[in-house]
């Protein structure tokens, strides 16, 4: 793929209107750079953010036909689009962001565009119905919300949220949280106190466990066993990006180093909130030993195209002998798609529960009117053909992580988990 600018000047031959065949999105290039509009029914609007490329998807670029392909990076998600001969004339007409108006564009961004919607017994029409007799027929943004939640009841996903500005207070809905996240917020403490109780947990295991990388990797060797937790994919190094990868790099070449001639490996992604996906393939290429396809996902409402997803072996230090992954109901995003790499390699073996089950990129959708809300918008399988969205993918050794019963600070169920582990490598 090239460059879609050259010294600051983006290529006439992008030059124009394009159209997304999937997320909803259309590009205006100019030759100082794009603009991004995005399309729900008959609506159109700008988006509001000030970066030209705010998603990153907008970087690289290749013809395709009388189409183009899109990327943010090298081996990353592809975008296709067509030409259009102009701008909709909807993403130039002035409108006011009503209550109604911003329901309208929801409803029709998640009948388009959420993945499984069959499978998943989601009926778009009767729901609109449904939060449009609730918005009522003066709405103010209280009803607004209402409705919206009408529209959204039910729904367990991760990558979906909601944003708004009501009376004056921002609020906020995540609408897949896994449950030991909600028992732990619901305890004294929250979920900082769980997270506390599990990193103290892990620090005192018989793995000689440190930290690093800004505390999101744990890492150690003791005996003839490794242990490297994850606990998020990118913010390692406060100075640099939340996608900057030298510390991690740093931090993988010497836990490798320390891993070598081990008789086996933990790597525990049981807390891990996801992040990047290129930074999760760069995780997982430490422990490939070949190019691989490890899956393929699909864009909602687009052409069918079906995207490989691949990992490449690491040129840094790798481990190649056996290895545990250990995940949990906690494990989403880019931690799965780290999961779903690491299952097709043939020296690993999953243990625990199963992940989320949102793998999809999140798509953004901001609105003119301060609000915004997100969602999935693509269907991943693993390399079996399995779907995994809105499924998670299942260990090969189940066993509970964070059990219903337990007590949300004192996460005895993970320890129980590295204990069975341990027990399996040390033949217990």
């Amino acid at each position: 793929m090239q460059p879609i600018a050259t010294a600051g000047v983006v290529v006439k031959p992008l030059q124009g209107v394009w159209r997304s065949r999937g997320y909803g999105w259309i590009v205006r290039f100019d030759a100082a750079g794009p603009a991004l509009y995005h399309l729900a029914g008959d609506d159109c609007w700008r988006d509001p953010r000030p970066a030209t490329d705010p998603d990153g998807v907008l970087k690289l670029w290749r013809p395709v036909g009388a189409a183009i392909e899109t990327a943010g990076e090298v081996d990353g998600t592809l975008y296709r689009f067509d030409r259009l001969k102009a701008l909709p004339t909807a993403c130039s007409t002035v409108r006011p962001w009503t209550p109604r108006r911003t329901l309208a564009v929801v409803a029709d961004t998640f009948a388009a565009y959420y993945p499984l919607s069959k499978e998943r017994g989601l009926d778009w029409s009767a729901r609109r119905r449904d939060a449009l007799a609730a918005l009522g027929e003066t709405p103010d943004d209280a009803a607004l919300w209402k409705a919206l939640a009408v529209l959204l009841r039910g729904i367990d996903d991760a990558h979906v949220e909601l944003d708004g500005l009501v009376d004056g207070q921002m609020r906020t809905r995540r609408l897949g949280e896994a449950a030991v996240l909600l028992r732990a917020k619901a305890a004294p403490g929250g979920e900082a106190a769980w997270g506390r109780a599990w990193r103290a947990q892990v620090l005192a295991a018989p793995l000689g466990v440190r930290e690093a990388a800004g505390g999101r990797i744990l890492w150690g060797r003791q005996g003839k066993v490794g242990y490297l937790a994850v606990n998020a994919m990118g913010g390692f190094d406060p100075r640099a990006g939340d996608d900057d990868t030298a510390l991690l790099d740093a931090t993988l070449d010497e836990a490798m180093a320390a891993f070598a001639g081990a008789e086996a490996v933990i790597v525990d992604v049981s807390g891990n909130r996801g992040g990047y996906d290129v930074i999760a393939r760069r995780i997982a290429a430490r422990f490939a030993d070949r190019r691989r396809e490890v899956g393929s996902k699909i864009a909602v409402g687009g052409d069918g195209l079906v995207q490989p997803l691949l990992i490449t072996p690491s040129d840094r230090p790798r481990y190649l002998g056996p290895v545990w992954l250990l995940t949990s109901q906690v494990t989403v995003s880019a931690g799965e798609t780290f999961t779903l790499s690491m299952r097709a390699l043939p020296n690993v073996r999953q243990a625990g529960e199963t992940t989320r089950g949102a793998l999809s990129d999140q798509l953004q959708k901001p609105l003119p009117n301060g609000w915004r809300f997100a969602l999935p918008a693509e269907v991943h399988r693993d390399a079996g053909g399995r779907v995994v969205e809105g499924e998670g993918i299942a260990p090969q050794a189940p066993l509970p992580v964070f059990p219903p019963g337990e007590p949300p600070n004192d996460p005895q169920g993970h320890a129980r988990a590295l204990e069975w582990v341990l027990g399996r490598i040390y033949g217990r």
